[in-house]
């Protein structure tokens, strides 16, 4: 009878196409034979591309380039916290970050993507050959753990390992995670009906070994800069892989929130070394909530959140800024953060000023004003009026424009102008041509798909239309991202941001999430999962390897 055998470790890629093993010498009574599985020669990279904020960054450690005011070379910048004892930490320190310091410490001209961040493996990670060392030098560490670990891992265990051996009868059988794949209901990704996978699909899968890395990307400087450098990812890895006896030609890309903008535009570069694209809660026209945190400060509760949830909007609040001082001194000149604001082909108007009045005991609203009309880039540029999206006066407490009004003019106007430049040209309504795309529309998971100032009529006989509300001057900010203003120059009002209002996921308005409709090969709406969160929901997960099969079928 054959000695039995033991699975060990992942071969581990080497430079010059061969694979290296590591094993440890075992006693000679032990018979159990030690079995390497050699992966296949053709090789299709996964790239994960995270949304905004999911990359960790550091201060720049070129000494060529300017240094941070603030921070040491190489020093941390940006890491979003791991888990509640990290989150909790995390609000107190930004909270206690005045808007100068937040200025200096996020300033998108002297920060690089940091790939220290922390990766926390399963316990059975070394079972499967994943190691901190290798999957970091796969880019793991670059990203926000909480958010995208269970994603590479999953995919890292689960798209290499497609069948194993009946332990009985020595057939060939199909692993559970597969089965799991196949058999989800099409419900649970918010679709009537699929094509399934099928066996035969999965052994032409079986043919491929699929690394998984990620990319983060400075993701307050251009995402057109950031696709740039996706691209050069890209190159490397292909490059990399496409040695000795390894085929390796395409990749896919697994993208989340705005990380779908970025890898649309590198994929527009370089169609052909792309494979396909996921595209998770991807903002494809935008968000109101961008406008809504730029001009008001971040959000402290949602109608649809629990107490615990909004328990943590709170945290996110104190951490991003919960006013509009904090975040303007970092937004207001990023052309990263101002890609995210509605584009010239989100559903206009979706800015509006609301007037409440008492009659008859009631109260009563309605739409006075209603915005943006025409070039929606026009209003952002508009830095006068009350609605205004940007305050000069608040843009730049760290004096890195000398507090010079006309600089700081010009900068946000810098920012704004390639924001337009990015959204018409650089992506117009360009999408691979083996693009899905995933959204969420859920009614538990509130988003903005307008903004609303609203004002209490003070019933002292003032007459409201549009051009006088809108011509109105601003008198001074207000708790909660409030704006006070005067109405032909004798009735004041108390304007307020409304809450969220539409279906989504927290985040993207379904109008947003659902826009690339017929440019993509399949559209899913989801629900059950808030926009950060949205790669640890268990369908999603399911739904992602599917797709990944579904993509392998082109290749010859």
């Amino acid at each position: 009878m054959a000695d039995p055998t033991r699975p060990l470790p992942n071969l581990v890629p080497q430079p010059d196409g061969s694979w290296v093993g590591h094993t440890v010498l075992t006693p000679t009574a032990m018979h159990t034979r030690g079995l390497f599985t050699m992966p296949p020669s053709k090789v299709v990279p996964v790239i994960v591309v995270p949304g905004i904020m999911g990359s960790n960054l550091r201060s720049s450690t070129n000494r060529n380039g300017p240094a941070n005011r603030e921070l040491g070379r190489g020093e941390a910048a940006w890491r979003a916290p791991n888990g509640t004892f990290e989150g909790l930490y995390a609000a107190h320190v930004w909270k206690n970050r005045k808007p100068r310091t937040r200025q200096l410490i996020l300033d998108a001209d002297n920060l690089e993507v940091d790939d220290g961040g922390r990766i926390t493996l399963p316990d059975d990670a070394g079972r499967y050959g994943a190691t901190i060392e290798e999957v970091r030098k796969r880019g793991w560490g670059e990203v926000h753990w909480d958010s995208y670990g269970k994603l590479l891992y999953e995919l890292y265990i689960g798209l290499n390992r497609t069948f194993e051996m009946d332990v009985h009868d020595k057939s060939r059988v199909l692993r559970g995670h597969w089965r799991d794949v196949m058999e989800c209901d099409p419900a649970r990704w918010g679709v009537r009906s699929i094509e399934k996978i099928t066996e035969k699909e999965l052994e032409k899968h079986a043919d491929y070994y699929f690394p998984v890395y990620a990319s983060g990307y400075n993701w307050l400087a251009s995402c057109e800069e950031s696709a740039k450098d996706l691209r050069k990812r890209i190159e490397q890895i292909i490059g990399f892989w496409h040695q000795g006896t390894r085929q390796c030609h395409k990749v896919i890309l697994v993208t989340h929130s705005m990380g779908g903008l970025v890898a649309r535009a590198c994929a527009r570069q370089m169609p052909d070394s792309v494979l396909g694209i996921v595209h998770g809660v991807m903002p494809a026209l935008g968000a109101p909530v961008c406008y809504r945190r730029i001009a008001c400060g971040t959000e402290k509760w949602s109608p649809s959140n629990s107490s615990v949830d909004n328990e943590k909007a709170q945290c996110v609040a104190e951490i991003l800024g919960e006013v509009p001082a904090s975040t303007m001194a970092v937004m207001a000149t990023s052309p990263g953060a101002l890609q995210l604001l509605p584009n010239h082909l989100y559903p206009k108007p979706w800015l509006h000023v609301h007037m409440v009045s008492r009659v008859n005991n009631k109260d009563v609203g309605r739409d006075v004003v209603h915005l943006p009309v025409g070039n929606p880039y026009d209003m952002y540029r508009d830095m006068d009026s009350w609605y205004r999206l940007v305050d000069p006066q608040l843009v730049d407490p760290a004096d890195k424009y000398r507090r010079d009004v006309n600089k700081i003019k010009h900068a946000v106007r810098t920012a704004i102008d390639s924001a337009e430049r990015f959204h018409r040209d650089t992506l117009g309504s360009y999408y691979h041509p083996n693009t899905y795309v995933f959204y969420g529309a859920d009614q538990a998971q509130m988003s903005f798909g307008a903004v609303r100032w609203v004002a209490r009529d003070p019933g002292k006989g003032a007459v409201f239309t549009e051009a006088n509300v809108r011509d109105a001057a601003r008198t001074g900010y207000a708790a909660s991202g409030g704006r006070r203003v005067r109405v032909e120059g004798r009735t004041d009002l108390h304007f307020v941001p409304a809450r969220q209002d539409v279906a989504g996921d927290g985040t993207v308005p379904y109008q947003s999430g659902a826009a690339p409709g017929e440019n993509a090969r399949q559209v899913f709406d989801i629900r059950g999962f808030d926009h950060q969160g949205a790669f640890n929901h268990d369908a999603v997960l399911l739904l992602t390897r599917h797709l990944i099969v579904k993509m392998v079928q082109a290749l010859p």
